[in-house]
């Protein structure tokens, strides 16, 4: 179940950025609401927030580190876990993958979602995949700090 909960974003995050590639690259940025969120069409040589820029296979590397890290992890503990933990797992995954893909295929990863808070601050621009890391980090991240993780 939780594979297939991967998969999905996966798939999720690689129509997303089909869609990108084919709809905003070249083009203005497609404002959604003004001063606030903006589609445009970003290559990401780096890691997070632009950080690192143009070291590809460092990334291809410490990414599929992680993702046979994250793949041993879920086998060997997979009962030992709750719920929550799992799909917080399989959204690290799905995302991690999401950008491996990207980064192997192209040597960047695409972005698009921008958001701005009316021109005062401008988060750095992210995909489907950034989000599912986030989160799944975050719920991980909470399930072992409250101690919460286990079945």
């Amino acid at each position: 179940m939780l594979f297939i909960i991967s998969i999905i974003i996966i798939i999720l995050d690689q129509l997303t950025k089909n869609w990108a590639v084919n709809s905003l690259k070249g083009l203005k940025p497609l404002i959604i609401v003004p001063d606030f969120f903006r589609l445009v069409y970003v290559e990401n040589f780096g890691a997070a927030f632009g950080i690192l820029q143009n070291k590809r296979w460092v990334f291809i590397v410490i990414t599929f580190i992680v993702i046979i890290a994250i793949f041993t992890f879920l086998l060997r503990n997979y009962y030992k876990m709750n719920v929550l933990m799992r799909i917080g797992i399989a959204m690290l995954l799905g995302g991690a993958i999401g950008n491996f893909i990207d980064r192997v295929r192209h040597g960047y990863v695409v972005d698009f979602f921008s958001f701005r808070l009316f021109n005062i601050y401008e988060y750095p621009v992210f995909n489907v995949a950034d989000i599912f890391i986030v989160v799944g980090t975050i719920a991980i991240m909470s399930l072992v700090l409250f101690d919460k993780y286990e079945v």
